[in-house]
């Protein structure tokens, strides 16, 4: 399993890079990704550091890059991406590539400016045209007889009062679709009906010059008298918005102006044509290069902003650095800064010098597409103590196993397998597909969890004989109706069958593979898969804890903590053998000493175990399962029993005593930190002026001068015992959701057919094929919703709580910090 089983072995490191040749060594590193640098200017102020005017530029650069990005995708024009990834350009091509952006950006700014101002003169000369051909019917109207009442009105509105009759005046304009309404309403009520509107809608939608929506407008004319009106109207106009326009009061002055409205929205339009045309070439050509340029800013930036965690030299000629780095790559690394050093062309060498520390090493586990899945499922929960046990290998198979046994049914298994498939079928298709969308990035990051979790869905629905809630009777059933009569079978409607009867054709035996097809049928179907289900459960809840309690004789034994192995490893182990692992075995000795001939004589697994506890023993001996049960299950709960206080007092104990001889004559944690085995508390950083801090639990040194407090060290191992021995009850318990979520899975599948699928199934002939046909889709639809999505979800939820709480708890801390090496390519996955 290499590192996967256990971090890398890591080691701090310490580079000495000559100020010519930084800048190139550190882009070689981020090309290599196995670099996890320090920051040794914790207190400088980002502003204050030496590069920060270089970090500054890039964030220009980026900037302008963003700007014609969202042109191009504003366009519709398609980025090019070849894939192609160049490496990160010197420092002195930083300034063409400045100049190369600033001119873009100008250039683009220059173009929408004057196709903006353009685009409005566009609008307005359309809206212009509009009105003039729409005010023509509107005078066309006042010549009809049907509204002389009303024209006439106007026209006589002062002579009625004694004054002179005037003549009409007349405001046009255009107006947004939306606002007329109101619009309307306000100039009735402002004029007091004194006002005489007409409008009619522009067909064809006219295009916003600066957000470049397509607005639906209107145009109006309004009729008034007196200058006081005709103030109250232009002020109604400009608090709506509404655009008005010069309009001739003459036919043939109308005519001419239409004429001449015409001929320049033609040049018009030829401009702008030209215009469009000119700002498509200049975002085709930038489309092409776009993502290589951006590749190149962020590199420039990242080369940078690592540049500023180093410390400069009292000469200026050299920059320091720390970084942590795993052993295995230091030949890989050390040619790396040999080839920076090569391509600026510096004389002198960069130095790497491996460090001693007492601070704790990041975790690093090598991971490859299939195994990065199963490895972000352990480190959401916690990244892994350095050289801890990962869980993540084993996870690889129990995790889909148990997903599987809560989800079992061939035939879903089959559709999640084959989607899998398909999507590690065609992964590099795929793969920039999920980058737009982020919950398709979630399903295509699981593929291969997807993958096996239907193929062992496939394995338990055959154990259980289940596929989209039918059995296969794919070997015969193996119950015999030998003693049933025809005159019986018409005569019950349920008959009982006794499983020990042997036929006369051929001699009893179970189902080869899985359950019998007959259960299908069976009334008391739920009553036998409870049970079987329950003791399965339990079955492999205690196989997984047992496995758990063994991984961590692994980590005692790699610390070098012989007394938690003795304190600790054994007597919890022993007491989750003489409880549950006992439990286990009657349940195996119940199946194989107990056939069908005398299955009414076995006794209870459920009173046997409480019993157990409670001294409590039957008369006869016939109640017993075995002979001695007894004496062996009073010796089992005596040792159990025993087990409680070696784990509470054996360890301090130890650590007491320890303190009392002024040695640590245990739990001495050695860390391969530096290549060879070196005791952690005598390890002391030479090169920093001060001691860090201890490393956690687990892979840090003893600080001699700690106090020590007996009383406190009590108390912890007394709170992890009782957790531990409550835990292994509630734990156990908990793996009874493999029995209740498969039985919910086949239960739900089984309603499906039966109240979806059934109905076509019903009906005999053409009409059944017609309504199975019309029934069919909506019974996909509820498969995949229901028991495919949700239902796999909560399995999966259910699979993952499993492995966090009840596996992981019995030997993982996950108190480690996750190795974060400098890379190119993590920094373009994050920004894709």
């Amino acid at each position: 399993m290499g590192s996967l089983f256990r971090s890398e072995e890591m080691t701090l490191a310490q580079l000495f890079l000559q100020s010519e040749a930084a800048y190139a060594c550190v882009s070689e590193l981020g090309e290599l990704g196995l670099v996890q640098f320090r920051d040794l200017n914790p207190d400088v102020n980002a502003f204050q550091r030496k590069f920060v005017n270089e970090v500054r530029r890039c964030d220009e650069m980026e900037r302008k890059l963003r700007f014609l990005e969202k042109e191009i995708r504003k366009a519709g024009i398609p980025i090019v991406d070849t894939g192609e990834n160049p490496d990160a350009p010197p420092p002195r091509e930083m300034i063409d590539l400045e100049a190369t952006f600033e001119k873009l950006e100008n250039e683009m700014k220059e173009v929408n400016t004057n196709q903006e101002a353009l685009k409005r003169n566009f609008l307005e000369l359309t809206e212009l045209k509009h009105i003039l051909r729409k005010t023509q019917s509107f005078f066309e109207e006042m010549q009809d007889p049907a509204l002389a009442e009303e024209s006439h009105a106007l026209l006589l509105g002062d002579e009625e009062r004694g004054g002179q009759p005037m003549r009409l005046g007349f405001v046009a304009g255009v107006i947004n679709r939306e606002r007329l309404p109101t619009f309307e309403r306000m100039l009735w009520r402002a004029c007091r009906g004194n006002v005489f509107l007409r409008q009619t809608e522009i067909e064809t939608p006219l295009e916003d010059p600066v957000t470049g929506d397509q607005v639906h407008k209107c145009v109006f004319i309004i009729f008034f008298q007196g200058d006081q009106l005709k103030s109250r109207v232009k002020k109604i106009c400009e608090g709506f918005r509404a655009t008005l326009y010069p309009c001739p009061e003459t036919p043939a002055e109308r005519r001419e102006m239409a004429i001449g409205v015409m001929t320049r929205i033609e040049d018009l339009q030829t401009v702008l044509n030209q215009t469009q045309d000119h700002r498509h070439r200049v975002l085709v050509s930038a489309a092409k290069n776009i993502r290589v340029w951006f590749i190149k800013a962020r590199k420039i930036k990242a080369i940078y902003h690592t540049l500023n965690l180093f410390n400069l030299d009292v000469t200026q000629k050299c920059l320091i650095a720390e970084c942590w780095c795993p052993v295995a790559d230091l030949e890989r690394i050390q040619l790396a800064l040999r080839r920076g050093t090569e391509h600026s062309g510096s004389s002198v060498p960069s130095i790497l010098n491996r460090m001693t520390t007492k601070q704790a090493p990041p975790t690093y586990h090598k991971t490859n597409k299939f195994t990065s899945a199963f490895q972000a499922i352990v480190d959401s929960y916690g990244v892994a103590s350095y050289c801890e046990v990962n869980p993540a290998p084993f996870t690889i198979i129990t995790f889909p196993f148990l997903f599987a046994v809560m989800f079992g049914d061939a035939g879903h298994g089959l559709i999640m397998a084959l989607f899998g498939l398909w999507m590690v079928w065609r992964e590099k298709q795929l793969m920039n597909q999920r980058k737009d969308d982020g919950t398709w990035a979630i399903f295509f990051g699981g593929r291969y969890i997807i993958l096996l979790m239907g193929a062992f869905s496939i394995y338990t629905g055959f154990i259980y004989n289940d596929f989209f809630s039918k059995s296969l009777n794919i070997f015969g059933s193996s119950w015999s109706m030998a003693n049933i009569s025809d005159e019986d079978i018409e005569k019950y409607d349920m008959i009982e069958l006794d499983p020990n009867v042997t036929s006369i054709y051929k001699p009893r035996s179970p189902y080869p593979f899985g359950l019998d097809p007959i259960w299908n049928m069976a009334e008391n179907k739920i009553t036998f898969l409870n049970s079987f289900k329950m003791k399965m459960s339990v079955i492999l809840g205690v196989l997984q804890m047992s496995f758990g309690i063994c991984l961590s004789l692994s980590n005692y034994r790699f610390f070098k903590d012989p007394v938690s192995s003795v304190s600790v490893f054994i007597p919890q182990l022993l007491f989750l053998l003489c409880i549950f692992g006992y439990m286990v075995a009657i349940i195996f000795y119940k199946w194989i000493a107990y056939d069908a001939s005398i299955s009414y004589k076995a006794p209870s697994l459920l009173i046997t175990m409480i019993n157990m506890f409670l001294f409590k023993f039957p008369e006869s001996q016939d109640d017993y399962l075995y002979s001695g049960q007894k004496g062996f299950q009073i010796f089992l709960v005596l040792l159990a029993v025993a087990c409680v206080p070696c784990m509470l007092f054996i360890k301090p104990y130890f650590a007491w005593r320890a303190h009392k001889s002024g040695k640590r004559t245990f739990g001495t944690v050695q860390m391969q930190v530096n290549g060879a085995a070196e005791d952690t508390a005598v390890i002391m950083d030479q090169d920093e002026g001060e001691m860090p801090p201890p490393p956690p639990e687990g892979v840090s040194g003893h600080k001699e001068e700690e106090e020590f407090d007996i009383g406190e060290l009590l108390i912890y191992q007394a709170i992890h015992t009782i957790e531990f021995c409550l835990g292994c009850i509630s734990h156990t318990a908990s793996y009874l959701r493999l029995w209740a979520l498969s039985l919910a899975h086949a239960q739900l599948s089984e309603v499906l057919w039966s109240m979806v699928l059934h109905i076509g199934l019903g009906f005999q002939g053409w009409v059944g094929a017609v309504v199975t046909t019309l029934v069919f889709p909506a019974f996909a639809v509820l498969t995949i919703a229901i028991l495919l999505v949700m239902e796999g979800l909560s399995a999966f939820l259910h699979a993952l709580r499993l492995h966090w709480v009840e596996f992981q708890s019995k030997f993982y801390k996950g108190e480690g910090h996750q190795f974060v090496p400098f890379s190119f390519e993590a920094l373009m996955e994050d920004h894709n």
